[in-house]
């Protein structure tokens, strides 16, 4: 009997729904427990422990302490593509591998990138925000709505949603630049139809910037006042990767005081949002900004393919087979 240990704050009854044709498929027996919060309870149950399934809301870090109590666990699944709450260092040092979910919220993403650009370039929210309020702001909006097509489109980070958000982009008539830290061969550059910039030169070229890179130390706060003054006065800026990679403060302040035309952001350093955060007060003052309550990845669509793809990297480990999508190799 597999004891699997739940941190993500989801019902055991759905926990087994989500597993119960898998298992059955397969011919093994497991038990569920879901926790969510430390104590005896979670220290117990992480001692007995066969697969433990992170916390996609992040409350629930996973320390050196807590894998110094797993003495039976052969997989840490989290179930999203962040995972800097997890002490990979220790895992490593303890012989338990750490997997995300891989592409399994990709398209999501990047389609909510699409629309994030949008409605920036065509001041949609501040188009209806003015209509609400009686006004026709026609006339005024002629002279700075924009088009994707013929812009050049800045991909900070050219992983799979990086590829996703670039490959749509491009179909909309964009041309496409990316910085990343592992430059694509030549021939994978021609096929996906983007070129390699240093990221100041992207930043300083390009109408629309995205961002899609893991936080880790090199990129917490990779973009601040120096990066967002490079920008051009009317490109936008996309946030959908993880609030800590900017400067929250330097970025309300680029939209508010006009350095940047524009930004959307999915993701921040606090959730929920404290009404002292730099970027709701600039929203709130009428500075071009999109925000929105990290749903970027969380489509109806999505969660069913990261649940799958937790579901059966579970049960490949529980089989004998390497898991898939590790990030402490």
């Amino acid at each position: 009997m597999l004891k699997v240990l739940v941190l993500s704050p989801m019902p055991e009854g759905l926990i087994r729904l989500f597993f119960a044709e898998s298992l059955e498929k397969s011919g093994i027996e497991a038990d569920f427990e879901t926790i969510n919060e430390a104590g005896p309870k979670l220290d117990g149950a992480l001692k007995e422990a066969d697969f433990v399934i992170g916390d996609y809301t992040f409350k629930i870090p996973i320390t050196s302490e807590m894998v110094a109590k797993m003495e039976r666990v052969k997989l840490i699944a989290q179930p999203s593509t962040g995972y800097d709450h997890i002490d990979l260092v220790a895992c490593r040092k303890n012989g338990i591998p750490v997997s995300n979910i891989g592409g399994a919220n990709a398209i999501s993403v990047a389609e909510h990138t699409l629309a994030a650009a949008l409605v920036l370039l065509k001041r949609m929210g501040y188009a209806h925000r003015r209509m609400v309020e009686g006004a026709w702001v026609q006339e005024e909006l002629l002279n700075v709505a924009a088009e994707v097509h013929g812009k050049t489109w800045g991909v900070i980070g050219l992983g799979r949603i990086g590829k996703e958000v670039a490959w749509r982009a491009r179909a909309m008539g964009a041309n496409v630049v990316y910085t990343d830290l592992a430059r694509l061969p030549d021939a994978d550059e021609l096929k996906l139809g983007v070129s390699h910039l240093p990221l100041q030169r992207l930043l300083s070229e390009s109408d629309v910037v995205s961002i899609h890179v893991p936080l880790t130390p090199a990129t917490r706060q990779m973009l601040g006042e120096k990066e967002f003054r490079l920008m051009k006065s009317y490109a936008v800026f996309i946030n959908v990767s993880r609030g800590e990679l900017t400067d929250e403060g330097a970025l309300a302040k680029a939209v508010a005081q006009g350095w940047i035309g524009g930004a959307a952001v999915d993701v921040f350093t606090s959730e929920p949002l404290d009404a002292g955060n730099p970027l709701l007060v600039a929203a709130k003052e009428g500075a071009n900004l999109v925000l929105t309550p990290h749903i970027a990845g969380a489509t109806n669509d999505a969660r069913l393919r990261i649940i799958q793809t937790t579901v059966e990297n579970v049960l490949r480990v529980a089989l004998g087979e390497p898991p898939l999508n590790v990030v402490n190799p």
